[in-house]
């Protein structure tokens, strides 16, 4: 009995020593609006780094934060030269490619979404592919729901900041634009500022379709998400086909901000996780001064996801499931 109880022990003590452990934050400067994929054993992060677009990989979360890092994109061109966004990795079909947002050196208001095309994996080189939009947009983001692809974007409706949607009938090309959200609610309008809606990311599990989505303005604490669940059986081009809850994760913990945000699956599939940023600025932050950090999703009873509160920073979390 002593014996298996050494081994039981020793046994214990290896799967501790083994599981993946992180902290947070995995990008301390330039971490805003951070998307995560993995694929092929490694991770790969991208966020705004305002003049170009990198992609860091590593094998493990933690790695993150050391990992090798290579600028895949930069732009002469004067109209998408600058104020480089949100750059996203998504792979249609074989491919990859990079939905970003780019515009002119010092006026916002030529903001627009743009695709790079890549490779046979998300660390390939990439080539200028395409504008999908001829009209002002932000945050730009691609999703299959029953087989039919989408494309996702903020975009101006009625003088407010909302959320449209389109058909993605080409990596570069989309269909009529659809108005799913405008932000109508307290919360996404607080303390008098700019009424926003922004950073769409789509989240699925058990036939069931979520858009995670940034509301109320960058420049305060009170930049939080809101969640949009679309109706079981309905066209998700239609407004009325999704209902609207929030905020579900707001500042907490040090961490004021938290918002733009995406989402990705563990190396084994069975997890999802939320990347966010966030900044230790109590009034909020719009620049370069926020931060990457990821946390496990868990579900509801009723089958929604809860993203609880943001973390305190240097908490020891457990890593994503199957990472080696």
């Amino acid at each position: 009995m002593r014996l298996t109880s050494i081994f039981s022990a020793v046994a214990a003590f290896a799967t501790v020593v083994s599981a993946a452990s992180f902290t947070n934050p995995l990008k301390q400067t330039d971490g805003s609006d951070p998307f995560i994929v993995y694929d092929g054993g490694y991770y790969y992060l991208t966020t705004t780094t305002w003049s170009d677009i990198q992609v860091t990989r590593a094998t493990t979360i933690n790695g993150l934060k050391t990992g090798e890092r290579k600028t895949v994109w930069k732009d002469s061109n004067a109209n998408r030269c600058c104020n480089v966004w949100a750059p996203e990795i998504h792979k249609i079909d074989s491919t990859w490619y990079i939905y970003y947002t780019a515009g002119q050196t010092s006026d916002l208001g030529f903001q627009r979404p743009f695709v790079l095309k890549g490779g046979a994996t998300p660390w390939a080189a990439y080539s200028y592919l395409g504008q999908l939009s001829t009209e002002w947009g932000i945050d730009g983001t691609v999703t299959t729901i029953n087989s039919k692809r989408y494309f996702i974007w903020s975009c101006q409706a009625d003088s407010l900041q909302s959320l449209c949607m389109a058909s993605l009938t080409s990596p570069s090309t989309i269909g009529q634009r659809h108005v799913i959200s405008k932000p109508t609610n307290t919360w996404e309008k607080e303390e008098g500022q700019l009424a926003v809606n922004e950073g769409p990311a789509v989240i699925q599990k058990d036939g069931k379709v979520f858009i995670a989505f940034s509301a109320s303005f960058c420049w305060t604490d009170k930049y939080q998400l809101g969640l949009l669940t679309l109706g079981s059986g309905k066209d998700p081009l239609s407004s009325g086909a999704w209902s609207k809850n929030g905020p579900v994760f707001s500042s907490a913990n040090g961490n004021y901000g938290p918002g733009h945000n995406g989402f990705f699956l563990s190396p084994d599939g069975t997890q999802w996780w939320n990347v966010y940023h966030a900044t230790t600025n109590s009034e909020g932050s719009c620049d370069g001064n926020r931060y990457t950090s990821v946390q496990i999703v868990n579900w509801n009873s009723n089958g929604t996801p809860n993203f609880g509160v943001p973390v305190k920073t240097g908490t020891t979390l457990t890593g994503p499931s199957g990472e080696k």
